[in-house]
């Protein structure tokens, strides 16, 4: 039954809020171990769920899956070792609060009703809140209500887009399921006008999760000021649950046959959300907060490639399995950074290579992968990403999507050199634990791997997802 690979994490998230307080470190691993398990199984068995009006496994959502799964095991061994590091208030409340993140998410990337991928992605902000407010300080509060607030009106706009599509069925005179599987077969016959609003609203509420700038005021706060390992699970993989709302609606666009509509937003959001994330870069003071733009604009990125199509949704897929493996580990680095020198800020940071030698090879490891370097396989995303906009005549948008990704790299890198090499008075705080270090290891190494050789299984799976929006090439 696939609902058990959502309903376990719910079961243990509720357990650990009564457990006692250290109780539930081991149960994040186990919970992680049980998931990870259960998400291989449905990859290879690919079982109907129960409830089939409701959930169903998709070519994307098995990718998004995988993706949680892995990284969820990763980062609650990461979590056992950091908490034992830290004081936290009500770590019963962190652990069950990671938990319950993780059933939500999980659920989201099983939905194919269009109210429960509503009300998943909403569960998903109100498991997350709490992981922001960990530290119970002024700034996490207004991390928190800033994170609550602009994501809630982002996602009662994505209600009203849904709406507009049930909207378009009655005008059509569609009578189906409201599932994204059943509007994709019958969308040749949906009323055009409501189902472009539709999905503008759907595209303006989710991209508000999502990160996509003009709407991503929220992220830079919640993400510096929660917990690392938080963090990593915000930046690695929430954002791509919102991505899915997203994607699954642009299936539905290009069923219609206006995918030239949706691809064109796409386009524009994806290169806004980049141009703002190169001028925030440029001039950022904490580590923590730069990790965040570069969120952005990878998810600028991801939403520009999914607008060319082609071979550029192909690498917009790429770009996002390698960006959750890559981003989680940074942020999980920076854990170790700030329990070392005990500030967020880069100028308060410096020598990481010879003070912390483990987790400089983990840190500068994720800044080379997350800036497109080869062999990691963002390089290879972007690189199909250009090559696409060139064949499709989007000379001007490449040309931007080039210069942005340029200054970027420049003032991303210039950090990084500091951080790592520059001369600075602190005392290290933090003796490197192999459990604090390795999992970022694993996450590079799983980037590596994958960009050298693709499981077929995988491959036909992304080639799958990438069909769906009219990605033939």
């Amino acid at each position: 039954m696939v609902e058990i690979v959502f309903l376990i994490p719910l079961l243990t998230g509720v357990m650990a809020f009564f457990l006692p307080r250290t109780a539930g470190r081991p149960l994040l691993v186990v919970t992680g171990v049980i998931h990870l398990v259960l998400s291989l199984y449905l990859w290879i068995q690919r079982p109907q769920a129960l409830l089939e009006t409701y959930f169903s496994i998709t070519a994307e959502g098995l990718l998004s899956l995988l993706v949680i799964s892995l990284l969820f095991f990763l980062i609650s061994i990461y979590t056992a070792a950091y908490l034992k590091k830290i004081e936290i208030r009500s770590e019963r409340v962190f652990t069950g609060s990671m938990l319950l993140f993780l059933s939500t998410m999980t659920m989201v990337t099983l939905s194919d009703h269009i109210m429960v991928m509503w009300i998943a992605i909403e569960a998903t902000t109100l498991a997350s809140a709490p992981l922001i407010y960990t530290h119970r300080s002024a700034a996490t509060l207004e991390a928190t209500w800033k994170y609550v607030l602009i994501c809630s009106v982002g996602i009662a706009l994505a209600l009203l887009g849904s709406v507009l599509i049930t909207l378009s069925m009655d005008i059509g005179g569609v009578d189906v399921p409201v599932a994204f599987s059943a509007l994709t077969g019958e969308a040749g016959r949906l009323d055009p006008l409501w189902l472009k609003t539709g999905f503008v609203f759907i595209l303006v509420g989710y991209g508000t999760k999502m990160g996509l700038a003009p709407m991503h005021t929220w992220l830079p706060d919640a993400h510096s000021e929660a917990p690392s390992p938080a963090s990593a699970l915000l930046s690695g993989v929430l954002l791509n649950c919102a991505y899915l709302g997203i994607f699954k609606t642009n299936k539905i666009m290009h069923a219609a046959g206006l995918g030239h509509f949706s691809g064109t937003i796409l386009i524009v959001l994806g290169l806004i959300s980049i141009l703002v994330a190169a001028t925030f870069i440029l001039k950022q003071t904490e580590y923590k907060r730069l990790l965040a733009y570069s969120s952005i604009e990878n998810m600028g990125i991801i939403a520009f490639g999914t607008g060319i199509g082609g071979l550029g949704a192909y690498g917009a897929m790429l770009c996002l399995i390698h960006h959750s493996l890559i981003k989680s580990s940074l942020f999980l680095s920076s854990g170790n950074i700030l329990l070392g020198y005990g500030s967020r800020l880069i100028i308060e940071t410096g020598k990481l290579a010879g003070r912390m030698p483990e987790t400089f090879v983990a840190f500068f490891g994720g800044f080379a992968g997350i800036s497109g370097f080869p062999p990691f396989g963002i390089f290879i995303g972007e690189l199909f990403i250009i090559i696409a906009a060139f064949r499709s005549g989007h000379y001007i948008a490449v040309g931007i999507f080039i210069l942005s990704l340029c200054v970027i790299f420049a003032g991303f890198a210039n950090h990084v050199m500091q951080i790592s090499f520059s001369d600075v008075r602190a005392t290290i705080r933090m003796e490197e634990k192999p459990a604090m270090v390795w999992p970022q290891y694993a996450l590079l190494l799983t980037s590596l791997v994958l960009c050298i050789w693709i499981p077929d299984s995988l491959y036909q799976t992304i080639i799958q997802a990438v069909n769906s929006i009219g990605g033939r090439f």
